[in-house]
């Protein structure tokens, strides 16, 4: 059963748990005890933050042993993309140069950039990963 849009953005209404999805874009798979440390908490209380990402399905995990790593599903991920692009007020998600986000500056758009390569770069890992 696929989990309703408005229960995959309640899960996303708390800090951490956006904290928790932006450790996992950034590092790839990591296990409970790396994302507690990353965000000074206790580990119970990042389990059952991953627990609620897990039940939205924005979060998936395999156990490996004795070993838990976490990674978020871009699929998801995109499809929350998706439907914030839908109400979206702003042309900045149809990728020209039409964009008429006043408040964005020179140092957001550098900042946007290196985010964007920091992404590409893990695609590329990921798919180099999935080649093997």
């Amino acid at each position: 059963m696929r989990p309703k849009p408005e229960d995959i953005f309640k899960a996303l209404s708390v800090k951490t748990r956006l904290l928790i999805i932006q450790l996992l874009k950034s590092e790839g798979p990591i296990g409970a005890k790396k994302i507690a440390e990353a965000l000074n908490i206790t580990t119970a209380a990042v389990s059952q933050h991953l627990k609620i990402l897990k039940q939205v399905g924005l979060v998936n995990s395999e156990r490996q042993g004795y070993f838990i790593p976490y990674d978020i599903n871009l699929e998801s991920l995109e499809n929350c993309r998706c439907m914030i692009n839908e109400v979206c007020t702003c042309v900045c998600h149809q990728n020209d140069d039409t964009c008429d986000c006043s408040e964005e500056t020179l140092e957001d758009l550098i900042e946007y950039k290196k985010r964007l390569e920091k992404e590409l770069e893990r695609v590329k890992n990921k798919i180099d990963q999935l080649e093997k």
